[in-house]
């Protein structure tokens, strides 16, 4: 059977840029951070719903600004990067087993 919903009801819904979740938190952190401000002339609450709000905004339904973040600090702070400078004249035959013995060594630790 079809239905006429993202990805045949196994995608999530969403409003707007943000899934239902988030929009739901956004919502409700918004009305307590306008209660905080008016009462308590305090701003702070507002602040971290706006930056939650930008965190969780979704590009292409697919990821959100956080997991761009995350996967950008893992691939240039936590994961290593291998790079082998090579000559072009090199007479090395075994240049492929000896890369992957490297690579293998590596990825133990």
């Amino acid at each position: 059977m079809m239905y006429i919903y993202p990805e045949n009801l196994k995608g999530k819904s969403t409003m707007f840029l943000w899934t239902l979740r988030d929009m739901l938190i956004i919502i409700i952190g918004a009305v307590l951070s306008a209660v905080f401000a008016a009462a308590l002339d305090w701003i702070v609450p507002g602040v971290m719903v706006g930056v939650f709000a930008f965190l969780t905004l979704r590009i292409d339904n697919e990821l959100n600004i956080s997991d761009y973040i995350r996967f950008a600090f893992r691939f240039f702070v936590t994961t290593q990067q291998i790079f082998y400078w090579r000559f072009a004249d090199d007479k090395n035959e075994n240049w492929k087993e000896e890369i992957h013995k490297r690579r293998n060594r590596c990825q133990k630790y």
